[in-house]
């Protein structure tokens, strides 16, 4: 099968597409045709070896120390069961599923392996490009915001990088559970953002979020602008700090109002946002998608700090 190579770290010329044998599925896996996959800021860090501040060695350790041990990237997929090892329940060849791979990656190809407990099935109405687009970021931004900043009717929210990957869904799901969303991003993307739902934008480019005297109940920075010192200044009393992509010292010092930390990959948190995009009550932004023959256009896009949603692959 044909698969994006990483064999080395670098920039986004590394990244090549080779013939990979097939995966073959255990007895608690599905055998997933990949139809769409997203290229994600995830992706990017570890094709590069650029981890958040503090974490070099530590992302070393984890994904290679010279160069990366799981050659085949991303998580977050969609597409068709081709095959069912005998323990799994539920699925069948033919269905429509999608999920997330964790640590394991892989699906930067035409086909990838996972636990079957690790895929559900998607929703006819959400197409695989967007089922694939929605699940790191809106994950991410759903456990942040529900399960960490335990959002709340009526508060009001400030997100940071409003028009990224988690940025996008992070604006809707803070307007689905009722508070008053500020988002920032820059004047190009400022009617995107309200779009979305935001009542109020910031263009950062204007040094607008440095002069707001406005202060929130809930302050998520999705691109790593914040520290805790900095990020609790714009804090109401007893509002929470959630920084997804903080570096090492910010990790360790979350605590009390501040929540910092991986997410974690729950199918019943895929089952919740996918009914929402089936609903028309979640909007996918979809910033490029790309045949997967051009894997290195993709990743560039990421690295340039410019993509707006999601970029997504089509092996």
């Amino acid at each position: 099968m044909r698969a994006a190579v990483v064999d080395r770290y670098g920039a986004p010329e590394v990244v090549r597409v080779a013939e990979v044998p097939r995966p073959v599925p255990r007895a608690d896996e599905v055998l997933v045709r990949v139809r769409a996959v997203a290229v994600t800021s995830g992706d990017a860090r570890i094709r590069a070896a650029r981890f958040p501040s503090g974490f070099g060695v530590f992302g070393r350790l984890a994904f290679g120390v010279l160069r990366p041990r799981k050659p085949v990237l991303g998580g977050s997929f969609s597409g068709v069961v081709e095959a069912v090892g005998a323990q799994v329940a539920g699925f069948a060849p033919g269905d429509d599923v999608c999920g997330m791979t964790g640590v394991r990656l892989g699906a930067h190809a035409e086909y990838v392996a996972v636990a079957g407990a690790k895929v559900v099935r998607k929703p006819p109405q959400v197409s695989h490009e967007d089922a694939a687009g929605l699940l790191f970021g809106g994950s991410t931004s759903l456990h942040f915001l529900r399960d960490k900043g335990k959002l709340r009717a009526g508060q009001t929210v400030l997100v940071i990088g409003a028009s990224g990957a988690l940025g996008t869904n992070a604006v809707q799901l803070a307007k689905h559970f009722g508070a008053v969303v500020t988002g920032v991003t820059s004047a190009a993307n400022a009617q995107l953002v309200h779009d979305l739902g935001a009542d109020h934008v910031l263009d950062y480019t204007t040094g607008a979020l440095d002069r707001t005297r406005d202060r929130f109940d809930v302050v998520m920075d999705t691109v790593g602008t914040l520290s805790v010192k900095s990020g609790r200044r714009l804090l109401a009393d007893g509002g929470t700090l959630l920084l997804p992509v903080a570096g090492l010292g910010d990790t360790i010092r979350a605590r009390g109002d501040v929540a910092a930390g991986p997410a974690p990959e729950r199918p019943e948190d895929f089952e919740f946002l996918l009914d929402l995009a089936a609903r028309s009550a979640l909007t996918v932004v979809l910033d490029q998608v790309h045949d997967l023959a051009d894997i290195t256009a993709a990743h560039r896009r990421v690295d340039s700090g410019r993509k707006v949603g999601n970029v997504v692959v089509r092996p």
